[in-house]
């Protein structure tokens, strides 16, 4: 029983003996140490926590020889190649008087930070989203009015010089019309059905080598495990198509641009928990995102370009959402990475 709850736990918990040596590790806590817990099992804490805070260690070994438990926070946990910030709690176990093993906790910092920015980004955008549909849906009656008064004049005219003038008048208000729909976002709920993602990116893959020129290279890293995953293919063809299209332009189709898919596991979207998602990147080698922009560009009608309109990156984002899952995305000179999470298991939701 307690050992059914311990590994249904968040939080990693790990059991270190008098000799410094790991004897019980959790579910969460091989996915902290990325590593399981038969390979974990009888490493010393030393070699756990060797290229990390010397204070992990410092502090289990205080644990041991002053027989109390103590809190440490926000120490950094470095673990193949990964750094992240963790607080630390250790507890002694006492049996007969004396410290035979110490229980130590850990929970990730960072993680929980990532979440609430997740969460209001997601509120912001709903918001932003709310507004925009309200605006557009105040502009469509008053157009479609002028575009019906342009028919009828047009009709009435007989000189061509000045049907000249209606056919632009319907032509404008039918190419607002265009862009009000697409500041609306997707009119229709997606059709799920089972679905092998690397599908969607090879699609994505061969209309974006077919726009773009010779000088632009497409390299792919898939990760094969990854299972099918219930969405609509057209819709998450549309959604990553946009964002590679964004990285084209950011490159001037010159440049190299990887699709990268891996296994993500525990994913927390809008306070949902999923045990397992599909993690795409789409990385370019492009001159990076300006910073005071990077928190605004899932907006509606923001943009860096001069030509564009703001809205690739927004409808992206709304066919995600509707898929239960999220963009983020970070940026540098030289890497830009748009990472899209999707989940496997969609627990918590009606297929």
């Amino acid at each position: 029983m307690y050992k059914r709850i311990l590994e249904h736990l968040n939080t990693a918990i790990l059991l270190f003996s008098r000799e410094l040596k790991l004897t019980y590790i959790n579910s969460a806590g091989e996915i902290l140490l990325a590593d399981s817990a038969k390979h974990l099992r009888g490493c010393s804490a030393q070699e756990l926590f060797k290229s990390s805070d010397p204070a992990f260690l410092m502090n289990i070994k205080h644990c041991f020889s002053m027989e109390e438990p103590l809190l440490d926070k926000e120490l950094t946990l470095n673990r193949m190649n990964q750094s992240m910030t963790v607080n630390f709690s250790a507890t002694p176990m006492l049996d007969k008087n004396s410290v035979k093993e110490v229980l130590v906790e850990m929970q990730q910092v960072d993680n929980h930070l990532r979440i609430s920015k997740e969460e209001q980004q997601l509120n912001q955008q709903n918001t932003a989203r709310l507004l925009v549909r309200g605006l557009a849906h105040e502009i469509k009656n008053p157009l479609g009015g002028v575009r019906g008064a342009a028919q009828l004049l047009d009709l009435e005219l007989q000189d061509p010089e000045l049907k000249e003038y209606t056919q632009i008048i319907i032509a404008e208000s039918d190419r607002l019309q265009g862009l009000l729909d697409k500041m609306l976002g997707p009119n229709k709920l997606p059709n799920k059905i089972p679905l092998n993602i690397h599908e969607v990116l090879e699609r994505v893959r061969q209309l974006v080598q077919v726009e773009a020129s010779s000088s632009l290279m497409i390299k792919c890293d898939y990760d094969p495990s990854i299972p099918n995953i219930k969405a609509d293919k057209d819709q998450l063809i549309q959604a990553i198509l946009n964002i590679t299209r964004n990285a084209v332009q950011a490159l001037a189709s010159k440049g190299i641009i990887i699709m990268k898919t891996r296994i993500h596991r525990h994913l927390t979207v809008g306070r949902k928990f999923y045990k397992l998602a599909a993690k795409i990147d789409i990385i370019d080698n492009g001159p990076g995102i300006d910073g005071d922009m990077i928190n605004q560009i899932f907006y509606p009608m923001v943009t860096g370009r001069a030509e564009g309109t703001g809205l690739g990156l927004s409808i992206a984002q709304a066919l995600v959402n509707q898929h239960n899952g999220m963009i983020e995305c970070s940026s540098e000179p030289g890497n830009t990475v748009f990472s899209i999470f999707l989940p496997v298991e969609l627990t918590d939701e009606k297929a």
